[in-house]
């Protein structure tokens, strides 16, 4: 069962959904509203290696937003810090974005319940677009559970910022 935007509202004031910074003007019907945070992220590897740790550079939106050209992927990070251990948080990209060319994936669009962090997007341009930091990018609802809820402690477990694959550690 899906939270209303009154739901979520009121989750958040009552500690059971973490989402900072909060903004009453985000919370729409059924979801909160995510922006793209000020840092994005890029491979820099000729080859990428499941079994090694990536290499990449970081670097800052700059005012007047950054031009991804067409083919290019990047990974982004939501400006908000979210999480339940009460609900399942469904990260999913804004259509009306999408409609522009710019594909959205969300690393683990079914979170863990107990993960929090800032949600990484894997941004995939299938033309030329202009990004700006604190754009709205994505939306997060919550999800009722049924069933015992075993928390996650996993390897994303408070990541802050766009984070790169850490599938390596799975190969220890």
């Amino acid at each position: 069962m899906i939270l209303t935007g009154n739901k979520i509202d009121e989750e958040v004031g009552n500690g059971k959904i973490i989402i900072r910074p909060f903004s009453p003007a985000a919370v729409t019907t059924n979801s909160y509203d995510l922006t793209l945070g000020s840092r994005l992220l890029e491979y820099t590897d000729d080859v990428i290696d499941p079994k090694k740790q990536p290499h990449t550079r970081e670097f800052d939106i700059p005012d007047e937003g950054f031009e991804m050209r067409r083919g290019q992927f990047l990974l982004g990070c939501s400006n908000e810090f979210v999480g339940s251990d009460f609900y399942v948080p469904i990260v999913h990209a804004k259509s009306s974005i999408a409609r522009l060319g710019l594909f959205i994936h969300i690393t683990s669009g079914l979170f863990d319940i107990g993960c929090k962090c800032n949600v990484t997007f894997h941004l995939y341009a299938t033309m030329p677009i202009k990004l700006y930091k604190n754009m709205p990018i994505a939306q997060i609802t919550f999800w009722k559970t049924t069933g015992d809820i075993k928390l996650y402690h996993g390897k994303y477990q408070n990541d802050h910022g766009p984070v790169a694959s850490r599938i390596y550690k799975d190969f220890k």
